[in-house]
């Protein structure tokens, strides 16, 4: 079931066209990776999901009905560019920023606990915000989006200025979101992050939408049809039988076994490949090589670029 839904949505800005009927599909209760390089409309189409700004044309829809201003009450939203006051008390902040959302004083209180001992920060209530490092601050940001349960959260560069651990709990409770039955739109240049927790993504370049699917299902679609092959034994014999069927890109020597990498032709499968080394070699494990994400984002990227240059 699909929980947002953004079809045709243009937003022209004086002589910037920041997105050209762009359309994405967010299933409900998923982790969905918004991509694209610097500047490509990604932070113009949350600032439209978040009704801070208008489409010119198109439409955004919340479980098949048009977006109206009451849903952004339905709405967590973690902006990359952090909106604290920096004199404010933290936790004065904190249930300032729960009222905003419609939550009572008590509630606020009870969810601020909540979190607060989670994270084990409750000497930061009186604290003010510029006496926090980013890292800290940005730890408030997640407590204030999340706290008052939305269904759709929305989180644009949520790990920037954390260290690894502290990316890593940010990591597990977005998981651990999900689990309680939250839909979260999650944008990031960090494409191992991706990787790591989102099932679906859509890719925004100049302006327009230009690949969607799930990550297993991009990753197939680019891959190379490449294999790794960890062996022991003379290399010279994996050779002489794979050279005539199989295209050996690369071998390499691993301490007491070897590697190495074959490109399988059209039709070919592993199984074939097996069949054709398992008396000559000891085999000590095979697998597809399948691109990372990050090699993905790059030549589809690259190539959305040249097709523009080559049509202007």
């Amino acid at each position: 079931m699909i929980f947002l839904e953004a079809r045709d949505v243009v937003k022209q800005y004086a002589n910037h066209l920041a997105l050209n009927k762009v359309n994405i599909s967010v299933p409900q209760n998923s982790i969905f990776g918004l991509l694209g390089p610097n500047g490509a409309g990604k932070t113009t189409l949350i600032r439209i999901i978040n009704q801070i700004t208008g489409a010119d044309s198109g439409e955004i829809s919340i479980n098949g009905k048009p977006l109206k201003p009451s849903d952004i009450a339905r709405i967590g939203y973690l902006p990359e560019e952090r909106g604290l006051y920096k004199k404010m008390k933290v936790g004065e902040q904190a249930i300032y920023l729960a009222r905003l959302k419609g939550m009572s004083k008590t509630d606020a209180m009870k969810g601020l606990k909540y979190w607060f001992e989670k994270f084990e920060i409750q000497a930061w209530w009186d604290k003010k915000v510029d006496e926090l490092s980013k890292g800290m601050q940005q730890k408030i940001q997640f407590i204030v989006t999340v706290l008052h349960n939305p269904e759709l959260l929305i989180f644009d560069e949520p790990f920037s200025g954390f260290d690894p651990i502290n990316t890593n709990l940010l990591k597990q409770e977005i998981l651990e979101l999900q689990k309680k039955g939250a839909t979260i739109i999650f944008s990031t240049h960090n494409m191992s992050s991706v990787e790591e927790i989102c099932d679906n993504i859509t890719l925004i370049n100049n302006s327009q939408t230009i690949l969607s699917g799930t990550i297993n299902g991009v990753k197939q679609t680019y891959k190379d049809n490449l294999v790794q092959l960890d062996f022991a034994g003379a290399s010279d014999a994996l050779k002489n039988v794979l050279n005539h069927s199989f295209n050996i890109k690369t071998i390499s020597d691993h301490h007491n076994h070897q590697v190495a990498t074959i490109q399988l032709s059209k039709g070919q499968t592993i199984n074939h490949l097996l069949q054709n080394v398992i008396n000559q070699v000891e085999i000590h494990g095979i697998k597809e090589i399948l691109p990372s994400m990050n090699d993905i984002f790059i030549k589809v990227v690259e190539q959305s670029n040249s097709n523009k240059a080559n049509n202007n």
